[in-house]
């Protein structure tokens, strides 16, 4: 079942123990959906709540979406991904990100100074790595001399998190997936597929990565407010510079009224609602854009309404995409 029309399923927080997401993975196992995706976590580490996950018995494609790079070297990365490859059995995306500019000074000592060199770089030698090449590189971010041993393992594809055109022509010269967040489907089609064919062009690669969004969903319920749903989930990422900025680019008008920030948001299709059936007609305008595989992000309705609500949500969405 799990074809390029069949959702992903994301859980959205930070977990404070792995079997918070054991209702996600189990939902992944028993619907087809298409992979189960973490985001960075600074209370539960990701790599070990899916490791965790797997030694349970949901052995299930995963992803990561996406862990922020200065909290490992290159090295350690590509060996953390591939031993979650080697666990479960089945295909790992390692997604990466280079975090916030305070964050990264906070761990570095100064911001990157070329944001996208440190992309480039980070995600070659991760790359490398994985397909068993001897990596020697010294650059501004990192150093490194070495490769890892050989291992079998099922596959990994590396990649990127990206929100502008910038940072896609990046992704377009290295990553296998560009990951996205809160991209309505025009920005995406207009903007983003474009940058990134330009960067697999400039790089001679024969093709541009695949693109993983993650899409923001809530059913419409009797008594569901999805206003509130919507800046439940929503409301933080519009306070970061770098999401509002890409919004604005989109179209989408933000200001400071939180009412009128969530009609726009609903309206835009960053946050996708209506019933199982019209939600997954929407998405199909994703698809259509050049988005190649769909997180389901239910983080509004988990938030306000709990883990059962969001799982009963996504999984009417994924039977109806089905």
């Amino acid at each position: 079942m799990s074809t390029s029309t069949t959702p992903a399923v994301l859980y959205p927080l930070q977990p404070d123990h792995p079997e918070l997401v054991a209702p996600f993975a189990a939902l992944v196992q028993r619907s087809g959906a298409r992979r189960l995706w973490l985001c960075q976590s600074f209370k539960a580490e990701p790599h070990q709540v899916l490791a965790h996950l797997s030694g349970a018995g949901y052995d299930v494609p995963v992803g990561t979406s996406v862990s922020v790079m200065p909290l490992r070297h290159p090295y350690e990365a590509a060996l953390q991904a591939r031993s979650l490859a080697l666990l479960t059995g089945q295909p790992v995306v390692a997604g990466y990100g280079i975090g916030t500019p305070d964050f990264v000074a906070a761990l570095t000592g100064e911001p990157y100074k070329s944001p996208r060199t440190a992309v480039r770089d980070y995600l070659t030698s991760v790359r490398d790595l994985l397909d068993g090449k001897p990596v020697d590189r010294t650059g501004p971010y990192h150093h490194l001399d070495a490769r890892l041993l050989p291992l079998d393992h099922a596959p990994v594809e590396v990649g990127a998190g990206v929100l502008r055109p910038g940072m896609a022509r990046t992704a377009g010269e290295a990553a296998d997936v560009a990951i996205t967040w809160m991209t309505p489907p025009a920005y995406v089609r207009d903007v983003l597929v474009p940058a990134l064919e330009d960067g697999a062009a400039a790089a001679g690669r024969p093709a541009r990565p695949r693109v993983a969004t993650a899409v923001h969903v809530a059913v419409a319920r009797p008594g569901r407010d999805l206003r509130r749903a919507a800046l439940a989930g929503a409301g933080e990422h519009l306070k970061g510079p770098h999401y509002a900025d890409m919004l604005r680019r989109a179209g989408v008008p933000l200001g400071d009224d939180p009412a009128a920030n969530a009609e726009a948001l609903l309206g835009h299709s960053v946050v996708v609602t209506g019933t199982p059936a019209e939600i997954a007609e929407r998405l199909a305008a994703y698809r259509a854009a050049g988005v190649d595989e769909i997180m389901l992000n239910p983080a509004g309705v988990m938030l306000t309404e709990g883990v059962q609500a969001a799982v009963d949500d996504m999984e009417e969405i994924i039977s109806a995409c089905g």
